[in-house]
């Protein structure tokens, strides 16, 4: 199933994702995909929006490496005040499930 994303939610997911270390871009996609079970699949070009934007805001720093196939690759990693963003948007995305989950469940 692709599940269509909000913009917050995506970089939400892509905080979480380098909180974990730094990945490069289709890291970062297949640790969302494989998390959720598949449920959770990001196109390319919203992954990479969603990259620069939190890099614009500082949240995100960036620096070309080796991926694991020895090819240049572009990896971020997440900045103090990315990891402060994150703990912001978890607490609100959780809040937020949380009362959908309520409402939906309401007979």
């Amino acid at each position: 199933m692709q599940t269509d994303l909000l913009q917050g939610t995506l970089d939400t997911l892509v905080l979480k994702t380098l909180s974990w270390g730094p990945r490069h871009g289709y890291a970062v996609a297949r640790w969302i995909k494989d998390t959720s079970s598949g449920t959770i699949a990001v196109e390319d070009r919203a992954l990479y929006v969603s990259l620069h934007r939190l890099e614009e805001r500082g949240w995100v720093e960036s620096q070309w490496g080796l991926s694991e196939n020895n090819r240049k690759a572009k990896y971020y990693e997440l900045t103090s005040a990315g990891r402060r963003q994150l703990q912001t948007k978890a607490s609100e995305f959780t809040a937020y499930a949380l009362a959908m989950f309520k409402i939906l469940q309401t007979a």
